[in-house]
């Protein structure tokens, strides 16, 4: 008979800083958003620890007191993990293991390893190990004394489990390799993307966990991967989609995340090339998340790293099933409305109502509402596209009509 395995999380805490830079509510939101890294990650997030301060601490990242603290806690409660809000040095590394004697990872090296256990083609793959070592570099003198303590789990998968691959001269040749692999495969993708002719092409970007695979597989009615669990979608997925009598093709893209690893940027600008090469950008955005202009910010950002923030583009704000607003009672007079307070009609009335030509959009993918208004506005700005590259087809296309679509 075989007996039933029990699977455990990973216990962790969670370690951040409040500083001039980033307030008590920013501090605890970036941490929500590590605990559910953590989740993604296979782990569980059984306390946090923040300390105010001007800046974080250059040795220890937290006063030694509070790294004390933490110390105490975690022996107590046999946990072994910490995870750090920030991307640590080698020296703060090195620092806080000699403190707190367990494995220690920081916001980098937890997204590295999310990445890692999510890469599925060779592609991807190689991307993600990239990051890995470029990552691991400078971090060698801290692997050298602690081989012996490496264990499984979180933080642990890919390059650096091993004693010859902590080699600094084999790390750069590695990197040396997998960067001529990515320049070959590079130009595969450019052929592929050059036999696509001169179709339109769309690309899906946003926050990871905003639903663009969901919003892919209902335009496209095709079956990409999607999960309520960040990082969901590494491979960029390209779908040919006919909507009325135009296609063009939907690329579904990676997802982004403020505090984004350097090195993730660096090795995934080739992935990123389907949204320099779009004509057309569906920024999709979590509009049920609390700070979800927040989230527009950090894509954005990542758009003008990338040249594509000026691109043509269609604000798409998906989860309006999931959108709940705070109320206000008709007798109190003392509370003072927010944001928080906002009905979809009130963000309307914002600076949503000042997006060129209205392009916002208002969707649930996963119950299919408002898709209609959705194809429509796509079909519009598409036909635009496809008019000055085809002049010659533009009778061909009347306006779009539900009963177009029967």
């Amino acid at each position: 008979m075989i007996e039933e395995k029990k699977v455990t999380s990973e216990e962790a805490v969670l370690i951040g800083v409040v500083t001039q830079h980033q307030n008590e509510d920013q501090s605890n939101e970036y941490l929500d958003e590590l605990e559910f890294l953590t989740l993604t990650a296979g782990g569980k997030a059984v306390k946090r620890f923040t300390q105010k301060l001007e800046n974080p601490h250059p040795k220890t990242y937290i006063g030694t007191g509070k790294l004390e603290d933490v110390k105490a806690y975690m022996t107590a409660n046999n946990i072994e993990t910490a995870i750090f809000d920030d991307e640590l040095s080698s020296s703060q590394l090195r620092n806080i293991e000699k403190v707190l004697d367990c494995k220690v990872l920081d916001r980098t090296n937890l997204i590295l390893d999310i990445f890692a256990g999510r890469a599925q083609t060779s592609y991807a793959r190689t991307q993600v190990e990239l990051a890995q070592c470029q990552y691991l570099l400078p971090r060698l003198t801290r692997l050298w004394t602690h081989l012996e303590r490496q264990k499984g789990g979180i933080g642990m998968r890919g390059p650096g489990e091993t004693e010859i691959e902590t080699d600094r001269r084999i790390i750069r040749d590695k990197i040396t390799l997998l960067k001529k692999k990515l320049k070959t495969i590079d130009k595969q993708m450019a052929v592929q993307r050059k036999n696509r002719g001169k179709m339109v092409r769309v690309a899906l970007v946003g926050y990871t966990n905003v639903g663009k695979s969901t919003l892919m597989n209902v335009v496209s009615k095709s079956d990409v991967f999607a999960e309520n669990k960040l990082f969901a979608t590494l491979d960029t997925t390209v779908r040919k989609v006919v909507i009325k009598n135009i296609p063009f093709l939907l690329t579904d893209t990676v997802g982004f995340i403020r505090k984004l690893p350097t090195q993730l940027v660096e090795s995934f600008k080739s992935t990123l090339d389907e949204v320099r090469e779009a004509d057309l950008l569906l920024h999709v955005v979590d509009i049920s998340h609390p700070n979800f202009e927040d989230h527009i910010t950090s894509v954005n950002k990542i758009l003008d790293e990338i040249k594509s923030v000026d691109k043509p583009t269609i604000m798409v704000f998906n989860k309006i099933d999931a959108y709940k607003h705070q109320t206000i009672d008709e007798d109190d007079l003392v509370t003072e409305k927010t944001k928080a307070h906002y009905t979809l009609e009130d963000w309307q009335k914002t600076w949503m109502n000042k997006l060129d030509e209205n392009n916002c959009l208002f969707i649930s993918a996963l119950n299919k509402e408002n898709m209609e208004e959705f194809r429509a506005k796509v079909f519009e700005e598409v036909k635009k596209i496809h008019i000055t590259r085809f002049p010659y087809n533009d009778f061909l296309y009347d306006e779009y009509t539900e009963e177009g679509t029967k």
